[in-house]
């Protein structure tokens, strides 16, 4: 008999059983919408309590459970770095949760049950993917990740949504068929179905080495489809766009952690054969900032314009893996985290914006003209996620992740591609400052031409929940920005 050990699991097994207790909630109470919701909340909150055994470990220490007898392999491994990711996935589905509540129209509370289940069905995957140790429960995972967001994106119906979710299954699709030859060659080279040291390790002659080497390979390739890698972030701005806005910062955020949090768990496996360098990651990662930043440059859809903020912001997140080790492994994680808070700020501040404009015209750049001096509390908190994005004071935080991406990268030697970084680092900045500047002007007055005045941000009261979620987006930017070691500690 295998070992179960349900602490090591809740962080799994709790938004999981949170999913199934709102559909049969659902089916006793129909549309009982904050029923539905405290569910959600509470299996949310035991899956955070969950993590903290791991978080508060030693350094080395680990947390294992489903083991096969006789000290056999175990299937579910929790290091601090697995940890800091669990719990930065089961945050980021509060903070979305947070959001979908106002935006929810009160003649579709029907679908309230539907919506979360998916939610919660998709964070178990994200959470246990991160610690999946074998080939079929980390494919397995990795999908209930993904699919469920799918549903989600199209639930609206409308044309827009169909087509985004539509490329987003398609993509899947391709990025499963692409991870699934990635595993086919993993156990052709080492002749195990775990995905550790010590498999790889056998893989010691030539030929297995060069499948090995083949598998990594499919995984950063099918793993960029679900990151928004250049190129295969065909997806990522339909999807976004046509996505409802709590599901396009979902995809903006816990589908990016369970990527990494996939991505990690191959690259932990290789990193004991002290693999040199990959080119490969570096050209993605170098084709993704570049392309992300021009093109957001160029846009004056604010949800468009993150949408290719993620594509550049995903070449800084794999940038550190050039470094085929635990130290580019934590610094890709790290940068994840940073981007995560930040882009989750935005996200809620602009949800806020679209809520007050009772329409479309929320999501031009136009609309957030004089939000800092007309409304302080979301222009302040939307400023400081955007700070955060570029990496300039008093964003400490976003700047002190791009040291830590550029530190694996200098020390492997390659330094064009840190100059190249640095680059894109200036152009990430235009783009995110480009948005503060609109912020800072003075909104129109009364008295302005038609043609010359443009839309105010038409802000007046937050909902409970978005001010909520603004509160604990801000209250994290500052405390990490104030207190770097706090994530670099997690890390370690």
């Amino acid at each position: 008999m295998t070992t179960f050990d349900a602490a090591t699991l809740l962080p799994v097994l709790a938004p999981a059983i949170g999913a199934l207790l709102v559909l049969v909630v659902d089916i006793i109470v129909p549309r009982a919408f904050g029923v539905h919701y405290a569910i959600a909340f509470i299996s949310l909150v035991v899956g955070v309590f969950g993590t903290t055994d791991a978080l508060s470990a030693g350094p080395g220490d680990v947390r294992q459970t489903l083991c096969l007898p006789a000290g056999g392999t175990c299937f579910y491994t929790v290091s601090g770095l697995t940890a800091a990711l669990q719990l930065a996935t089961l945050v980021a589905t509060g903070i979305t949760l947070l959001l979908a509540w106002p935006l929810e129209p009160r003649g579709d509370r029907d679908r309230t049950a539907v919506t979360l289940s998916l939610l919660l069905a998709a964070t178990s995957g994200a959470v246990g993917v991160a610690a999946a140790r074998d080939l079929g429960s980390w494919l397995v995972t990795l999908e209930l990740a993904t699919l469920p967001v799918v549903a989600l994106a199209a639930l609206t119906g409308t044309r827009r949504a169909l087509a985004g979710a539509i490329q987003l299954l398609t993509t899947s699709i391709v990025s499963f068929a692409v991870l699934t030859l990635a595993a086919a060659c993993w156990y052709a080279a080492t002749g195990s179905p775990s995905l550790t040291s010590a498999a790889a390790l056998a893989a010691t002659s030539t030929p297995q080495r060069g499948l090995l080497a083949l598998s990594v390979v499919l995984v950063l390739a099918g793993i960029g489809f679900k990151l928004s890698l250049v190129p295969f972030h065909a997806w990522t701005p339909t999807a976004y766009a046509g996505a409802p806005l709590p599901i396009a910062a979902f995809l903006a955020g816990v589908s990016k952690v369970a990527a990494l949090g996939a991505l990690l768990v191959v690259i932990t496996a290789v990193a004991s054969l002290g693999k040199a360098a990959l080119i490969g990651t570096a050209v993605l990662a170098v084709a993704s900032m570049t392309l992300g930043n021009l093109v957001a440059l160029r846009q004056d859809d604010v949800v468009r314009l993150l949408a290719w903020s993620t594509v550049a912001q995903a070449g800084w997140v794999v940038l550190p893996l050039i470094s085929v080790s635990s130290l580019g492994a934590r610094s890709s994680a790290a940068y994840l985290l940073t981007y995560l808070v930040a882009t989750l700020v935005v996200f809620t501040a602009v949800a806020v914006t679209i809520r007050g404009s009772r329409g479309r015209s929320g999501r031009r750049l136009t609309a957030y003209r004089g939000l800092v001096r007309s409304h302080p509390f979301v222009g302040g908190a939307l400023a400081l996620g955007l700070l955060s994005l570029a990496g300039l004071p008093p964003g400490v935080l976003g700047l002190i992740g791009k040291v830590v991406a550029l530190r694996p990268v200098v020390i492997e030697g390659w330094w064009v591609i840190a100059v190249i970084a640095a680059v894109n680092a200036v152009l990430g900045a235009a783009v995110y400052l480009r948005w503060l500047r609109v912020m800072l002007e003075p909104a129109p007055g009364p008295a302005a031409p038609a043609a010359a005045a443009a839309p105010v941000a038409p802000v007046v009261t937050a909902h409970l929940s978005h001010r909520v979620a603004l509160s604990i987006g801000v209250l994290v930017l500052i405390t990490l920005s104030v207190q770097p070691q706090i994530l670099l500690g997690l890390l370690t």
